[in-house]
């Protein structure tokens, strides 16, 4: 079955959060959700679920704790145990919740900069300092920046991919984080979120996979939300091979962070389980999509300068040659295009804008022309 994604749907005047933010004539290409209809498999397994007209509290169905394994076993080659499993409604609350009870009160918490503004706030919440460890130009984590910033430190948060820059960890550079976590007794908290979003033939690598030793140490968060764009099904899921880790992790609730859904649980099992044809369709569209912006970019406004994303549906675009004191701000209003400020992921990155690309190519066609006649403008 071909899928159409490049169909441009009418959100308005749906509660889609993205499309609500602006005014009707501008283009949002901020928020990190997809502009593509659901796949069918999801979409009849909610419809089957709604035949049944009770909707109570639900749990975990040994059925969704299988599918996800055999999940993380033929995506990863990671073999985890059911009861490894915690099943969340976000990756968000699984964060804090690792923080809150899983991390010493005051500790210091090292996070990868530029970083999404739910990770840079995270520690923040729970009285945690935060270290920057800034990525080098290329993208690549210097080691003795890395041995400096986790020294002494109580926990390192992970973003693979990374979200912004649209970075895949290698083997040998999860191995560099993973030792100095292990030799400074670090906990590792992996937010894993767009996991399944590669480009190029990559394929991801689970920090936790990498060997016993870190595994017992980290918590890793994922979800089908962002591959699946299910994102407002508030649906996630933990892997802790540690027991002791896993009930602290559980006890750390405190009543803030309740039990998820039975829509966001059925949507869950369906896109782990029947949506793989759509995925690998969507990914493929998505790469295009990657490769359009890329050459664009460079024929027509080539003073934006980017890292080609590896991963994700996110572009990390940096304006700073363009001379714009808020490059957001600009074409916000000379160009009519939302994008993601980029001073929201670092004090650093204020020359920066994160672009969404996962949307119809001719949205994201006219949205360059946009930016291209803004500049021609000023």
């Amino acid at each position: 079955m071909n899928h159409d994604f490049d169909r441009q749907w009418d959100r308005h005047h749906t509660g889609s959060k993205k499309w609500a933010q602006y005014p009707g004539d501008v283009l949002p290409l901020w928020l990190a959700d997809m502009d593509f209809a659901v796949a069918p498999a999801i979409l009849d397994a909610l419809t089957a679920r709604l035949q049944h007209p009770l909707l109570g509290y639900s749990v975990t169905q040994d059925e969704l704790r299988d599918t996800l394994v055999q999940h993380l076993k033929h995506a990863y080659g990671w073999a985890v145990e059911p009861q490894d499993l915690v099943l969340l409604p976000g990756v968000e609350p699984g964060i804090s919740m690792a923080l809150k009870g899983l991390v010493a009160p005051g500790a210091r918490v090292v996070l990868q900069t530029p970083n999404h503004q739910p990770l840079l706030a995270a520690p923040g919440y729970w009285q945690h300092s935060l270290v920057e460890l800034p990525f080098e130009a290329d993208g690549s984590v210097d080691p003795a920046r890395l041995a400096q910033a986790t020294e002494g430190a109580g926990a390192f948060l992970l973003s693979n991919p990374h979200n912004p820059i649209g970075k895949v960890f290698d083997h040998a550079e999860l191995a560099a984080i993973a030792q100095a976590c292990v030799a400074n007794d670090l906990l590792l908290i992996s937010d894993e979120i767009h996991a399944d979003i590669l480009f190029d033939g990559r394929r991801h690598i689970p920090v936790a996979a990498l060997n016993t030793d870190i595994a017992q140490r980290t918590v890793t968060l994922m979800s089908a939300s962002k591959a699946y764009n299910i994102a407002g099904m508030k649906t996630a899921f933990a892997i802790i091979q540690n027991p002791e880790l896993r009930q602290r992790f559980n006890a750390s609730r405190l009543g803030m962070v309740d039990s998820v859904n039975a829509l966001g649980l059925e949507a869950t099992r369906a896109a782990y389980a029947d949506a793989g044809e759509w995925l690998q369709q969507a990914n493929a569209y998505l790469q295009g999509n990657r490769d359009f912006l890329v050459q664009q970019l460079r024929e027509r406004i080539p003073r934006i300068r980017l890292q080609v994303p590896q991963g994700t549906f996110l572009a990390w675009l940096d304006c700073r040659a363009l001379g714009l004191d808020n490059p957001h701000q600009f074409f916000l209003e000379q160009a009519r295009v939302a994008f993601s400020a980029g001073q929201d992921f670092g004090a650093a990155s204020s020359g920066f804008v994160r672009l969404n690309f996962g949307c119809p190519r001719a949205v994201l066609a006219q949205a360059l022309d946009r930016m291209e006649a803004s500049l021609r403008g000023r």
